[in-house]
């Protein structure tokens, strides 16, 4: 096989050993180092003075990171690659003989580096990560509340919209309080807005038995989740902060139906604004997991899974998906429609996100503002066909021209 790299390094990464194999014209020579940063420095050290002129190590954990780190700021060309693509032969498993495969097949060329995206933007990406946990978790605790409600048979939820608002959480203050209030007068002075028309089925619903063990526990949720609403709000205005330079993509990408400035956000976090890193669309959509899978066998093209990709960006843009189906006059709601009534809900809801992500990518790319195809687009040819079409299915449950309202 042709030789790529004369003198490469294959490193073998755990949470308190390296092990790196520095191939130099088919001479291995094996070093293990620990992991601290004075470690990881005198490894540097010694592939700089090798002459190495490419590191590679498997994607573990968050294991590789300090190591890229340092390599980056080293001026050390490293590629990080999918433990996946680069499985050992079957025999004996040893670190050794793992840094020893990854350095053979890096010296051949037969590695697919992995896209590490630079240092800002990776520090951008653990924010809106961040952030996202925290609210996953505060959706958990508001199960949580209303699942204790439901314990004490309060059904307050069943009546409010969001148990977490303000006419709500007056409620829950009088409930933890013990001062149930038991008459519309009473609710009436902690409700506003709309939900004064419902004062008879909030009396009813905040009717339940608790007990000082609950009430005690619905404070603590109560607390807790004010406590990640705050934590939530200060990330929301560090992401704002740091995303100065990416106001004029974020402001692009809400003009495209079901983003909004949060989910633009983790967009460009995810893949930044420099779409040259990527070759095409396709090879990002590949990327972030929204496209079909590649499955061909003995000349016939199957049905491919799609691929795991980036999985935050992949979910934000599922979510987006989801809220753009709802939007009549676009494109996107007229692909779900017509995608769900062949291939169901779900293939439905990826293909209109691999439109979207589509879509971001000749934005950010050429820096063009977004033109929606509209909803009738997929009427706009073919119609002589369709029109046929409908006639015909009309005829076969017994419609006649003749049958018009106001013929003769």
């Amino acid at each position: 096989m042709e030789v790529v790299y004369r003198c490469c390094c294959g490193i073998d990464v755990h949470k308190k050993i390296i092990v790196a194999c520095l191939n130099q014209g088919g001479e291995q020579c094996l070093r293990e180092f620990g992991t601290t940063t004075s470690e990881i420095k005198s490894l540097a050290n010694w592939l700089t003075e090798s002459g190495c002129e490419m590191i590679a190590m498997e994607s573990t954990g968050v294991f590789w990171k300090p190591l890229y780190n340092l390599f980056e700021l080293m001026d050390l060309d490293a590629m990080v690659v999918n433990a996946a693509h680069m499985k050992a032969l079957p025999g004996r498993k040893t670190d050794v003989k793992d840094a020893e495969w990854i350095a053979d097949l890096l010296r051949h060329g037969l590695l697919k580096a992995s896209y590490i995206p630079n240092r800002e933007q990776r520090e951008l990406r653990e924010i809106t990560r961040y952030r996202k946990s925290l609210t996953e978790e505060r959706c958990r605790e508001t199960n949580r509340l209303q699942k204790i409600l439901e314990g004490a048979n309060i059904k307050l939820d069943s009546v409010v919209k969001d148990i977490n608002g303000k006419s709500a959480r007056k409620l829950l203050e009088k409930i933890v309080e013990d001062d149930v209030p038991t008459s519309e007068e009473e609710v009436s002075k902690m409700v506003h807005g709309r939900m004064r028309s419902k004062l008879g089925q909030l009396v009813t619903a905040i009717e339940g038995i608790t007990t000082p063990l609950q009430r005690k526990l619905l404070a603590q949720v109560i607390d807790h989740i004010d406590d990640l609403t705050r934590r939530i709000a200060d990330l929301d205005k560090l992401v704002q902060d740091y995303m100065g330079e990416y106001e004029a993509a974020i402001a692009a990408l809400c003009d495209i139906p079901g983003i909004a400035r949060r989910s633009a956000e983790v967009i460009l976090a995810e893949i930044g604004l420099d779409m040259s890193r990527f070759p095409s669309a396709a090879h990002l959509c590949s990327w972030a997991g929204v496209c079909p899978g590649n499955c061909q066998s003995a000349g016939r093209q199957k049905h491919g899974k799609t691929t795991k990709g980036n999985k935050p960006l992949k979910t934000i843009l599922t979510q987006c998906a989801k809220s753009a189906r709802s939007v009549k006059w676009s494109y996107f709601s007229a692909q779900y429609q017509r995608i769900a009534a062949r291939r169901g809900k779900n293939r439905a809801t990826l293909a209109v996100a691999h439109s979207m992500l589509i879509a971001i990518y000749h934005m950010l790319k050429n820096s063009t503002p977004f033109r929606d195809l509209g909803s009738d687009y997929y009427d706009s040819f073919n119609r002589d066909r369709k029109i046929h079409g409908y006639l015909k299915r009309l005829k076969a449950l017994g419609w006649e021209p003749d049958a018009l309202p106001g013929s003769a």
